[in-house]
Order: C-alpha cells, then sequence, then structure tokens
C-alpha cells in the first residue's frame, strides 16, 4: 500500500492510498469463491456454479463491495502509519476501480489542532465570598411557606394576592373578539397574568358582583389584531379566596423528609440545602469565569467536523427538550442557530483535553468517592446508590469525568488571578446573565416596563 499526505489549509489534509491490484484483485477472486460456494442458481448443482458465471452475476457487486471494505481498511492503516488524528469521518474522493489496476482513492479530512496553552497567569477570576446569614434562612422559610399556600374562599372584598375565579368576556368597538372569553378562571391579583389594568380593576370586587373592566391591550401584544387597542371585558366574580399559608409544624416538615426535631431540624435540613446550593453556585461561577479565560486566552483552530458534530447533538437536545423527538427531523433546526454556542463548546474541550494532557491529569478516586458520597447523601439508602455507581461503568465513567473537569478548573486556578468579592447569599447563588440580556434588562429599565423574575428550583 502506498500512501501520500498532503496539508492543503489549517488542519485539512488530503491523503492519497493506493491499494496494489494483485491484493485487491485476490480479495476479489477470494470473495467470488466463496460465492460460488454458497450460491444456489437453478440448473447447477450446489458448490458447482462455473466462475464464470458467478463473475457474470455477481462480480461487479463483489467489487464494489470488496473495494468498500478495502478502502475502510487501508484507510485506518494509513492514519496509523502518517501518525495523523482525524477529527471526523473522511470525505472520500477520486475512486479507481479498474479490473486488473491498482484500487487508488483519496481521503479529505481534518485533523485534531495542535494547542501550545497559554500561561494561565492571563486568566483573572472574582470569586464570590459569601455564606448563609439567619436572615436567609427565614426568607427560604418563608419561601417554602409561599410555595404551599393554600387558597380558602372569604367573603370580603378582593386584595393583592387573592386568588379570583371569574367569568368574563372581551369587547373591542362592541364587538366580542376571538380569545376574549372564558369562564371558570382562576386569577391571582398581582401575579402580572393579565394585561395591565385587568387585575388592579378587580380589587375589591365581591363574589357574585359583575364589573366592567377598561383596559388597553400594550402596543407589542402578542396578537397584531390586539395590540394597541382599547377593550371592555365584562366579568363576573364567582369567588374570592385567600392565601393561607401553612403552620410551621410537623406536617409541613415532613413533606421536606423531617420526620423528627420539629423546627430546629427543618431549619437544620434547610440550612444544609443552602449551603449546597450556594457551594454549587460559587463553584459554577468560577468554572464559567475559568473557562471563558481560556478561550479568551488561547487561539486555537476548530475543526468544522467536530463543531458540525456538535451542532447536530445540539439540535437532538433542542428537539428532545420540547418533546417532538418521535415526529421532528433535528436537522430542519437551522445550523446557525446553535453555531456560536456549538464552537465555544468545542473550542473549550480541547482546551481542558490539552490541559489534562500537559498536566498528566487523572480522575482522582478518593474525589471520585467523596462526588458519589455526597450525591448519594440525599437518598434514603445512600450506601445502595453508592454501589449502584460502582457497578454502574458508563454512571461512574459520568463521575469521573466531572471529578476531572473540576481537576483541570483546580489547576488553572491555582495559576490564574483570582480576587474575591463579598455579596449576599441572594447575589451569590443568581446566575450571571449573558451580556445581551443584561444590556436588554437595563433598556427595559429605562422603559419602566416589568420585567419577570424566573425562580431558580431548589433541591431538597
Amino acid at each position: 500500500m502506498q500512501v501520500s499526505l498532503e496539508t492543503t489549509s489549517g488542519l485539512e489534509r488530503r491523503m492519497h492510498i493506493t491499494v496494489p491490484s494483485n491484493e485487491f484483485e485476490g480479495q476479489v477472486e477470494a470473495k467470488l469463491k466463496q460465492t460460488a460456494g454458497q450460491v444456489r442458481l437453478k440448473g447447477f448443482r450446489p458448490g458447482k456454479v462455473p466462475m464464470k458465471e458467478v463473475n457474470r452475476r455477481f462480480g461487479a457487486g463483489i467489487r464494489q463491495e470488496v473495494s468498500s471494505e478495502m478502502m475502510e481498511s487501508s484507510y485506518r492503516e494509513a492514519i496509523i502509519k502518517e501518525e495523523v488524528s482525524p477529527a471526523g469521518s473522511p470525505q472520500i474522493e477520486d475512486i479507481k476501480i479498474e479490473p486488473g489496476q491498482d484500487l487508488e482513492f483519496t481521503a479529505v479530512f481534518e485533523v485534531f489542532p495542535e494547542i501550545t496553552l497559554a500561561d494561565f497567569s492571563g486568566i483573572e477570576v472574582t470569586k464570590p465570598e459569601a455564606g448563609v446569614t439567619e436572615a436567609d434562612i427565614e426568607k427560604m422559610i418563608e419561601t417554602l411557606r409561599e410555595q404551599r399556600k393554600e387558597f380558602e374562599a372569604v367573603d370580603r372584598a378582593a386584595q393583592n394576592d387573592d386568588k379570583l375565579n371569574i367569568d368574563f368576556e372581551g369587547f373591542i368597538d362592541g364587538e366580542a373578539f376571538e380569545g376574549g372569553k372564558a369562564e371558570g378562571s382562576d386569577l391571582v391579583i398581582g401575579s402580572g397574568s393579565m394585561i395591565p389594568g385587568f387585575e388592579d380593576g378587580l380589587i375589591g370586587a365581591k363574589t357574585g358582583e359583575d364589573t366592567e373592566l377598561n383596559v388597553t391591550f400594550p402596543e407589542d401584544y402578542q396578537s397584531s389584531d390586539l395590540a394597541g387597542k382599547d377593550a371592555l371585558f365584562k366579568v363576573k366574580v364567582n369567588s374570592v379566596l385567600e392565601a393561607k399559608l401553612p403552620e410551621l409544624n410537623e406536617s409541613l416538615f415532613e413533606q421536606f423528609g423531617v420526620t423528627e426535631g420539629g423546627l430546629d431540624a427543618f431549619k437544620t435540613e434547610v440550612t444544609a440545602n443552602m449551603e449546597k446550593e450556594l457551594k454549587a453556585a460559587i463553584a459554577t461561577k468560577v468554572k464559567n469565569q475559568v473557562l471563558d479565560g481560556l478561550a479568551e486566552t488561547n487561539d486555537v483552530l476548530v475543526p468544522q467536523a467536530l463543531i458540525d458534530s456538535e451542532i447536530d447533538r445540539m439540535r437532538r437536545e433542542a428537539i428532545q427538550q420540547f418533546g417532538g423527538q418521535q415526529q421532528i427531523d433535528p436537522s430542519i433546526l437551522p445550523a446557525e442557530m446553535f453555531q456560536d454556542q456549538a464552537s465555544k463548546r468545542v473550542v473549550l474541550g480541547l482546551l481542558v483535553n490539552a490541559i489534562v494532557e500537559e498536566k498528566s491529569l487523572s480522575a482522582d478516586a478518593d474525589l471520585v468517592k467523596e462526588k458519589i458520597t455526597e450525591m448519594a447523601s440525599s437518598y434514603e439508602e445512600p450506601e445502595q446508590v453508592v454501589n449502584y455507581y460502582y457497578s454502574n461503568e458508563e454512571q461512574l465513567n459520568q463521575i469521573q469525568n466531572l471529578v476531572l473537569e473540576e481537576q483541570v478548573i483546580d489547576t488553572v486556578i491555582a495559576e490564574a488571578v483570582v480576587t474575591t468579592e463579598a455579596m449576599g447569599y441572594e447575589e451569590a447563588i443568581k446566575p450571571v446573565q449573558p451580556p445581551e440580556v443584561e444590556a436588554e434588562a437595563d433598556e427595559s429599565e429605562l422603559d419602566e416596563a416589568e420585567q419577570d423574575a424566573e425562580s431558580s428550583e431548589k433541591e431538597d
């Protein structure tokens, strides 16, 4: 086999491979003989079909099959011989398959880049410094009570935070409009779920009353037919319900897995969860800064094949997120939607791998055990969870990769410029918004538009 390797541009390589005709024809001949011994043709005894007939009927297909097999095997052999590391599947070009002649083809592929890591001292990281105060704990307990509040009917005028059950119908210029009618609809006053003026107009209403609300749809309302228009809503109040927070008693504590110890044990459990959340939030903020710093201080030539593969993976994730994996072809999502994020993911993956190799890192067994034990601690029978991870190679490998990534972050942090910033618990656990999101928020504040705050999920 003859191999010639050419660097065309950047990471692209063209590898021309020639397989001697005697090797190729020998494989074809062997396949023909094998077929002759197995084929059943009318008029011939089993195993007695003449080679000429076998070649006439099956020769072209066999040559194609053998050529595919030999191209695959010779390509694998060639990349080992030339000591190259393809970053994706090759594109096969210039195939020559002629009887009695050498088998020739060209494999075009990208290779992984050679990365020379920049000095980590060029990376700056601000590490939040925060703790959980008694006030934070009390506020969290009130939040947990709020999440489990119930509503009870009351015989009084509606107030802010009450839940009303209503029937309503909307009219524009005296005509009812589509989508403007509902019966038995629940509405919490102050929730902001209706257009401005609707909820405020129901303050003071009582059960059984009919009222009329004059409101104006926002200029940027989702329906262009309604945007900016004045409307009249006729509303009937079926019931007024007041929010009742649960008492701090055993019944509430049991909902959070606290069956003994009363209020003190409940506060201890809440505190432990808050500290765990705080630790994870700080680690995430530090990690993101480290990864951003690595991307900014290292110029990496990225194989397009890896980006394309990551885009395909992100497409599938997007489809699965919306529950359409059975009905939607991921390829309909434009690649441009994921291009930037996919490129960054690939760059960071290459850089992390480069650090692992340069620093000869491997997942520390003690840290892996510590991570698994920590994860298992929230279950009723933690020992079974620990045994599960250690008996499941795939799951254990995921934990090892997670620990290895943390070791990479620690390695960079040890040489980076790190400063601390004191802040409160809530600020420390708040996710950092991308710059474009922050800019949009600032603009909205200048316009005095309402901003919806998305509450973070809390792990029990």
